[in-house]
């Protein structure tokens, strides 16, 4: 309250904010939200509009890598998994198998995904695709950690998997368990 503009204060809020209950979250992280246009508060306004997106339309538009324009609103109908990874992430590229398994199988009954990478180096990353035969549109802007599309969203770590309904509804932000049967549940609606 003494000073709204501190990092640190900011930060602490940020911390205490992944631990307390929805509503008090909320409030710690419009706190920090309005605080400044620091990375802290970019950082608290994604994981606001991260955890008020659930159940709601989500909007995303780009150019791919492969130059592919990418309209998420234009894909109702399909059921899309949204990506956030990193070729560095260990994690990530292991649920690369799973992931592929599943769009080969249900691709053609109306499952898309979207890639949002979170690499530095782009001829590494389309060095990577063509390696590991991943078809699907790679969102990319060579800003690692402060991706745009990752700070709008609120990623803050990854692999993170979201899936959105026929209807572009975002339904699952922890789509990583259990993907294929959740692309088939929401395939069925």
């Amino acid at each position: 309250k003494k000073d709204p503009k501190d990092a640190r204060a900011n930060s602490a809020l940020l911390k205490l904010s992944e631990n307390a209950t929805p509503e008090k979250s909320k409030e710690y992280l419009r706190q920090v939200a309005g605080n400044g246009p620091d990375q802290v508060a970019q950082q608290a306004k994604g994981q606001l509009t991260n955890m008020e997106a659930l159940g709601k339309p989500l909007d995303m538009k780009f150019t791919a890598v492969d130059g592919r324009e990418v309209d998420l609103s234009k894909m109702k109908g399909k059921v899309v998994l949204i990506d956030f990874w990193a070729t560095r992430c260990g994690p990530c590229v292991r649920e690369i198998p799973s992931v592929k398994k599943t769009y080969e199988e249900l691709n053609a009954k109306g499952f898309e995904i979207i890639g949002i990478s979170m690499d530095s180096n782009q001829a590494k990353l389309e060095d990577f695709l063509a390696k590991n035969d991943m078809p699907w549109p790679q969102f990319f802007d060579g800003k690692g950690w402060k991706t745009s599309l990752a700070q709008e969203h609120g990623i803050s770590s990854i692999p993170a998997m979201w899936l959105v309904d026929k209807e572009g509804n975002l339904v699952d932000q922890n789509a990583r368990s259990g993907l294929e049967e959740k692309v088939k549940k929401y395939l069925a609606q």
